[in-house]
């Protein structure tokens, strides 16, 4: 076979249907159309294992047959291949359905917390960041060793954090057992669920793209919602705490869960995003007392 050298010819690789034209919406992700009318999503990988890793993600995530994400057509490494999303309006009736198919996705669980998806790389990426999926069955001390300290050592490494302002966060960390809640089991999580990674379709369902996906705390995926925003997003989360209720007191712990997407932002957009780390950590110290 030869190799795929275009979006098209991705495309048509692994749909098994001719192209009719393409359209580039940035350096990696092209708007291909194919001679049935349907048009899908291809993105081109960079050698790192990131586009295994999404397809593996959104594999996953269908499987649990709970929230929409686009079909995937294919990938190798180099190319995925995707359905396209065609938009939509924001509607109340899609938040409170997408409140309770989240709910349904988190229960469909995972092996552990870090569990990266069925034939997915343990060596894998949240946006343009490396994530590692390490496994744990504690999950104050898998999110300390795996989703906080790595970004914290590597924004201190860069100038971006301070060693004694780093000091609030390893704090944190080391008070994790007291603050992190009832414990959970480990859920199936999207794991990068900002508002730019949830797609309102014209089918009136919200859909998810781009996932980080792995078995983590479902409390994480709520409080990134809440840290960059999203439509209707207290019907989404009132939805959802009535098909599966959160333990009390998860408003009080959405900082403590939002200190690895900032730290991540922070490593990949600077110092905004690590004041922002501070000031969660702080205050989750302080509520400590």
């Amino acid at each position: 076979m030869r190799p795929v050298t275009s979006p098209s010819a991705a495309a048509a690789r692994f749909t098994g249907r001719p192209v009719t034209g393409e359209r580039p919406l940035s350096g990696a992700l092209t708007e291909v159309t194919l001679d049935d009318g349907r048009t899908v999503m291809v993105k081109r990988g960079d050698g790192t294992g990131a586009a295994r890793a999404e397809a593996a993600g959104l594999r996953w995530l269908a499987a649990a047959g709970t929230v929409r994400v686009p079909v995937v057509h294919g990938d190798d490494g180099q190319w995925l291949v995707t359905d396209r999303v065609a938009r939509g309006r924001e509607t109340a009736g899609a938040a409170d359905r997408f409140g309770r198919d989240l709910a349904a996705l988190h229960a469909a669980g995972a092996p552990a917390f870090g569990a990266a998806p069925p034939g997915g790389p343990e060596d894998a990426y949240i946006g343009l960041a490396p994530m590692r999926n390490a496994t744990e069955s504690d999950w104050p001390r898998w999110y300390a060793e795996h989703r906080v300290l790595p970004y914290l050592r590597t924004a201190v490494d860069a100038g971006t954090l301070g060693a004694a302002e780093a000091a609030d966060i390893e704090r944190v960390c080391e008070r994790l057992p007291g603050l992190a809640g009832p414990p959970e089991p480990p859920a199936r999580l999207h794991g990068d669920l900002w508002s730019g990674n949830v797609l309102w379709g014209a089918d009136g369902q919200v859909h998810l793209i781009d996932p980080a996906a792995h078995g983590g705390h479902r409390e994480t995926d709520l409080a990134m919602l809440r840290l960059f925003g999203c439509p209707h997003l207290e019907r989404i989360l009132a939805a959802y705490d009535e098909a599966a209720p959160l333990a009390d007191g998860w408003a009080d712990r959405v900082g403590v869960h939002q200190l690895f997407p900032l730290l991540v932002h922070a490593v990949l957009f600077g110092r905004g995003y690590a004041e922002q780390a501070l000031t969660v950590a702080r205050a989750a110290l302080r509520s400590a007392g």
